[in-house]
């Protein structure tokens, strides 16, 4: 099957009227001057741009996965993606797929020396997004533990009930009936006991084991009688 070129625009609520229709005028134009044939056009009218899924944008995916797309073109960036990393991501599948990508406004075409540089330039700054965005979050969860905040949502169950039943010997469904819980805090709750276990068995023996090593010393280098 021939591949064939997709044309993609978007317009939002927010938009001109008009503003389709000049995107696809500029569009036709540009397929036009190159001498490029069978089109097909995917249009998104009155969707904000802030959503990486649209029912155009999907459609055209789709068939660029099915690998049915030789070129994508765009008006912009701005038409296209919803953010750098999203417009990475387009352009990796792109790539994967060996599917060109034209933006006229930015003047890009990965098959294009240029293109490839611009490429590897919003990789990187899409990864310093990534790394920024993910400092910010780590460090304000520090800053909400140091002043005591509770990190994740609040647990609600009676832990001490639910331990007393499960050692007392208790099934799943008995200690949740009568710890009026899900099944689920149940079984949360004995993973913690198992870990809480585990950690002072695991001290215990690290203590013994220095303990020993500390008594082996003493061995060989017995204390000095004071005079």
């Amino acid at each position: 099957m021939e591949k064939r070129t997709a044309a993609y625009c978007r317009v939002s609520t927010f938009d001109q009227s008009t503003g389709m229709e000049s995107q696809v005028r500029v569009l036709k134009t540009y397929c036009e001057q190159n001498a490029i044939t069978n089109i097909e056009f995917f249009c998104d009218e009155g969707i904000s741009g802030t959503k990486s899924s649209r029912p155009a944008l999907d459609r055209m995916m789709a068939a660029v996965e099915a690998g049915e797309i030789s070129t994508c073109i765009v008006y912009s960036f701005s038409r296209f993606a919803r953010s750098t990393t999203h417009l990475l991501n387009a352009l990796n599948r792109f790539k994967a797929t060996g599917t060109a990508f034209v933006s006229l406004t930015e003047r890009i075409d990965t098959n294009s020396a240029v293109g490839v540089a611009i490429f590897s330039i919003l990789a990187s700054i899409s990864q310093l997004e990534r790394d920024l965005i993910s400092d910010r979050v780590k460090c304000g969860l520090a800053n909400a533990r140091a002043k005591g905040k509770l990190i994740g949502r609040k647990k609600m169950r009676d832990s001490v009930l639910i331990r007393k039943l499960l050692k007392s010997g208790l099934s799943f469904r008995q200690v949740s009936s009568i710890a009026k819980c899900s099944h689920g805090s149940v079984s949360a709750e004995k993973a913690a006991m198992k870990k809480e276990e585990l950690d002072l068995t695991n001290k215990l023996a690290t203590q013994a084991a220095a303990e020993k090593e500390l008594r082996a010393i003493g061995t060989v280098f017995p204390e000095i009688p004071k005079a």
